[in-house]
């Protein structure tokens, strides 16, 4: 594994421009001393643009605000976006207190008494495994996520993060807010991410960093954008098509890059290649700064860092301890292999596999046929009991189609398949579409399907 600097006085270049009052003195989290050094040495340059309303702050504007905004409670609730997010984290880092990003997951806030010590930050999780947790951070967590992010990447002051995904979720916060803050990346903020606004903003000549979740940008291939500003496109949140990644790589020349991470441990893996992947399956190789493994006895992942968080802060804990993050080690529920190169490669989620007749059948190879499919906007798979007792499961397929989309065409997609492989119930929902990480929870799914068929 190798070791990373987590701040490099050098990086932040081109000088300090302009008057910032003089530097309040940082209280207990250090990201403030690390925020200060970076508003110093970037000054008068941009930090933030709104794009819908054009206005502008520099470095020195934000460190401003930050220095005369309202003190901090114990435990931020924050539910405001843009700038005033932007704003709240700072102002939480100046009085070290504790950050909670409202995700809009409907989550209460815990009460103060639960929280530790040298907490700073609380992460939602995403609820994939059928659970929302809270997941606690220190301040050296966030920091080594950043670093990891910005080194392997290869993030930069001159290509701005375009912000399309929310700063509230652990992908967003960790791409767009801590490369902003820690790093001086400037962010341009589009909270409308059609393809009718981008277009408007995606100007030639400007290289810009476009983070995204494979629905943004299946939307963008499907009208055919012009990502020719973009010099480095990201996806995560949910599995990269590889048909999708090929279609806009030979039509654009713009290689999306699949990056995998979990808002326990922040980037795990990231697939840094310059043309499209062949396998499906594969995530990437480890983030600098992440080594990983595969539990020998779940065949789960398990995934080393100094990001990792401090574990779960939930009035419903994970039955197995072990599923905790704690001590620099968290033990996903994402079976994996690694490969000669150590890239890892996701083969599905711990209980997601379907149980047909002896075989168990992983819905994501399903759902990838089906989405290569003209006319799905959207599908998930999952398994239900059979009222065959030796069948155990029959396959679910929920599909979100275009009108006039004929089920047949999805059948065949299917057609090489062996038999367990095909769908027993098709179900046409117009409301099944990813979230705003760009998941889809078969676990809320599965329910729906059996609370209709009680």
């Amino acid at each position: 594994m190798k070791s990373l600097v987590l701040w490099q006085p050098g990086f932040a270049t081109g000088g300090f421009v302009g008057t910032i009052p003089a530097m309040d003195t940082p209280r207990a989290n250090p990201l403030y001393s690390q925020w200060l050094t970076v508003a110093k040495a970037r000054g008068q340059k941009l930090a933030l643009r709104e794009l819908a309303s054009g206005r502008e702050w520099s470095f020195a504007d934000l460190h401003e605000l930050a220095k005369t905004a309202p003190p901090s409670p114990p435990l931020l609730h924050s539910t405001t976006r843009g700038l005033n997010f932007v704003l709240d984290v700072l102002r939480s880092w100046r009085d070290g207190t504790v950050l909670l990003p409202d995700d809009g997951s409907g989550m209460a806030p815990p009460p103060q008494a639960a929280l530790g010590r040298d907490l700073c930050h609380l992460k939602i999780t995403s609820g994939s495994g059928g659970v929302r947790r809270c997941v606690m951070f220190r301040a050296e967590q966030l920091a080594a996520d950043a670093a990891h992010i910005v080194a392997t990447m290869g993030l930069r002051e001159d290509w701005p993060n375009l912000g399309v995904i929310s700063m509230a979720h652990s992908y967003g916060f960790s791409n767009l807010v801590l490369p902003l803050l820690l790093y001086g990346v400037p962010l341009w903020m589009l909270e409308n991410p059609l393809p009718e606004t981008l277009r408007r903003v995606l100007h030639p000549g400007h290289p810009l960093t476009l983070p995204a979740v494979p629905a943004l940008w299946q939307a963008w291939e499907r009208v055919g954008m012009d990502l020719a500003p973009i010099r480095l496109a990201i996806s995560a949140g949910a599995p990269l098509d590889l048909a999708l990644e090929t279609a806009v790589f030979n039509r654009s020349g713009v290689k999306i890059h699949n990056f995998y991470g979990s808002s326990e441990c922040g980037g795990i893996a990231y697939d840094g290649t310059a043309s499209p992947r062949t396998q499906a399956t594969l995530a990437g190789t480890p983030m600098l700064g992440v080594s990983v493994s595969v539990d020998p006895a779940s065949g789960c992942l398990r995934i080393t860092s100094p990001a990792v968080a401090d574990g779960y802060l939930h009035a419903d804990p994970p039955a197995d301890a072990a599923a905790s993050p704690a001590g620099g080690t968290w033990l996903s529920q994402d079976v994996a292999r690694l490969d000669e190169q150590q890239a890892v490669h996701l083969l599905g989620r711990a209980g997601d596999f379907i149980s047909v007749a002896g075989h168990k059948i992983a819905p994501a190879v399903i759902e990838e046929l089906l989405q290569r499919v003209a006319g799905v906007h959207c599908c998930v798979v999952f398994g239900v009991p059979s009222p065959n007792a030796i069948r155990a499961e029959d396959v679910v397929a929920c599909v979100n189609l275009e009108p006039g989309t004929d089920l047949d065409l999805l059948k065949r997609a299917l057609g090489e398949r062996p038999s367990i492989y095909q769908p027993r119930h098709w179900w046409r929902c117009d409301e099944l579409h990813p979230d705003a990480r760009g998941k889809v929870s078969r676990s809320h799914w599965r329910r729906q399907w059996l609370a209709q068929h009680a």
